[in-house]
């Protein structure tokens, strides 16, 4: 459900710049609440046709989706179904995935977002990542840290992949990097926008 309306900002080939632009632009979308409703009802739909029974998930910050309350309520429709959330290992700056449920002990992490607190660590079938923008044929640009790319580099066997974003962060010229590991799914508002 893409509005005509979008800031008339040149989008910055820095990709520090890019990110910031981006994010102020997602926070001031006007209809983002029902840019949500619209992504929520995409991403129970596509869930539907999945296998996994278990997918690593993430809190949402600085206005991202919050595909929480969709994937509680696909944990709700099927036996041994587990979410979970991130934490970060300080060495390895690598992600693990701990449990997650609706009241859930919860704990910041270095970085002040929360965290599951001592629930059990799983490998995710399948892993939503959210997006700050995002381009061609699963390539992804999120904050800048690497802690996802460096997770699914690592990871064995890696999972499916599942990138999370609104509409206007599409960005047709956006190229990978050398290290970037591309995304299998792309799913915003409008639709699944691109799948392996």
């Amino acid at each position: 459900m893409t509005l005509p309306f979008k800031l008339n900002l040149e989008p910055s080939r820095d990709k520090a710049v890019l990110r910031k632009q981006l994010q102020a632009e997602r926070l001031s979308l006007l209809d983002r609440h029902q840019r949500a409703a619209h992504l929520q009802e995409v991403l129970m739909v596509w869930l539907i046709s999945r296998k996994e029974k278990t997918i690593g998930a993430y809190w949402p910050i600085k206005g991202e989706f919050d595909a929480l309350p969709a994937l509680y309520r696909w944990s709700e429709s099927g036996e041994q179904r587990r979410i979970g959330l991130p934490v970060m290992n300080r060495e390895t700056k690598q992600l693990t995935f701990h449990v997650w449920y609706p009241g859930c002990p919860m704990e910041e992490d270095a970085y002040g977002i929360p965290k599951p607190k001592g629930t059990e660590a799983f490998h995710p079938e399948l892993l939503l990542v959210p997006c700050v923008g995002f381009g061609p044929r699963g390539t992804r640009l999120g904050y800048g840290g690497g802690f996802y790319d460096r997770t699914l580099a690592a990871i064995t066997p890696r999972p499916a992949t599942a990138g999370l974003g609104y509409a206007h962060g599409y960005l047709p010229w956006l190229a990978p990097e050398p290290h970037d590991v591309p995304l299998d799914a792309l799913l915003t508002e409008d639709g699944v926008f691109w799948q392996t």
